[in-house]
């Protein structure tokens, strides 16, 4: 619950943070004469701004508060590592500050405040179905305008190009198969022998890998993920394409279990780092588990002569984050050897924006299909 004094008397509403962050401990209304200045101040002490007064004014705000945010640069002479661990810390401490502006929700989901658009269709594809009565819940206003634009992509979908031009519509919390590049390497890498009856797709998503490998002619895919956005998330998106008789979306920790297959596809996290939001999962991977997960497990779900296809990016090596040397290593200790690995380039934005301050690194990036099998088979 968040609670907060006004007129001498004190007031509760829920609180609600799909990044599970706790509600501020001191809060203080505002409405439209609050000026920039002071509100950023009140941010960065970690006070958050309750605002009643024009929903226009709020994003406004919000902008302004943005502004101020002074963007932390690298130190002259930094490591990449220290250059990535230090843009983490700024992204981290903006998205707090920005955190602190906050907006009320009635039991309906909308936003009792002048000039205010109705948002509960992105809020109920966030937070389920409204709890309707009488409860006032309070929201980030930063986390309600990001779940507009994730339920626009959501609504709209994402054109894939290795599907044909089909789409895929992600779910709030579940990461938009935005980078195609990879889509590429897996829809033009040759099939194991077998693969056509038999393939799993490990830590599924969206469920965009699973149903390429149904269009690539694979008669039945079994499609894994622990989230349960993602497996909504999936099944949504292979029933909309036609593909449920081909592909089964289950609840399981990386593999099926007691199963083999000719073709195990895995596209785990590419970085290992913490993340500091739940979406952040399918970017940031600590201490590599989920790659060091797939690739000892890999051996006992591999049927004889299978291939294990890993799609990694090598961002992590030109950050310092992990050295390629630690990679193979991963490789060689679960009893595997590399067939085949092709390359591609990145052709997202920030591979090109020298203004990122990870751009050095990013300008390196190559993503790779590397083709896995037990070694000695």
């Amino acid at each position: 619950m968040l609670n907060w004094t006004q007129g001498g008397q004190t007031h509760h509403a829920r609180w609600r943070s799909h990044a599970g962050l706790p509600p501020p401990r001191r809060v203080v209304p505002a409405d439209d004469t609050l000026g920039a200045d002071h509100a950023y101040r009140l941010a960065c002490e970690g006070t958050a701004i309750l605002w009643q007064g024009d929903f226009n004014n709020a994003r406004q705000l919000l902008q302004a508060i943005a502004r101020r945010i002074e963007r932390r640069r690298p130190k002259r002479g930094a490591t990449p590592q220290e250059t990535f661990n230090l843009h983490r810390l700024a992204q981290a401490q903006r998205a707090r500050t920005l955190a602190m502006l906050l907006v009320p929700l009635d039991a309906h989901y909308r936003i009792p405040l002048r000039r205010a658009p109705d948002l509960s269709g992105a809020c109920a594809h966030a937070y389920g179905p409204p709890p309707g009565g009488d409860a006032v819940s309070v929201v980030s206003l930063r986390e309600l305008l990001g779940m507009v634009g994730a339920f626009e992509w959501h609504r709209k979908g994402v054109v894939i190009d290795a599907l044909g031009g089909a789409r895929i519509h992600p779910h709030y919390g579940v990461f938009s198969p935005v980078r195609g590049e990879y889509l590429d390497l897996i829809a033009q890498a040759p099939l194991p022998a077998g693969a056509d009856a038999l393939a799993f797709d490990i830590g599924t998503g969206t469920g965009v890998i699973a149903a390429l490998l149904a269009r690539r002619g694979v008669r039945r895919v079994i499609a894994t993920d622990v989230d349960s956005r993602a497996l909504d998330c999936a099944r949504e998106n292979v029933a909309r394409l036609g593909l449920s008789a081909q592909v089964e979306v289950v609840r399981a920790d990386l593999f099926p279990l007691s199963r083999r297959a000719p073709l195990v596809v895995c596209n785990p996290p590419w970085v290992p780092a913490r993340p500091s939001a739940s979406i952040e999962h399918a970017v940031f991977d600590p201490d590599s588990r989920m790659l060091r997960g797939f690739l000892a497990g890999l051996p006992a779900h591999l049927a004889p002569g299978g291939e294990g296809w890993l799609v990694m990016s090598d961002l992590a090596e030109h950050l310092g984050l992990r050295p390629r040397e630690a990679f193979l290593a991963m490789i060689d200790a679960a009893g595997l050897q590399v067939l085949n690995r092709v390359d591609i380039r990145p052709r997202h934005p920030k591979a090109s924006d020298a203004a990122d301050p990870l751009h050095a690194a990013r300008a390196r990036e190559v993503t790779s299909l590397w083709r896995l099998a037990v070694r000695g088979c």
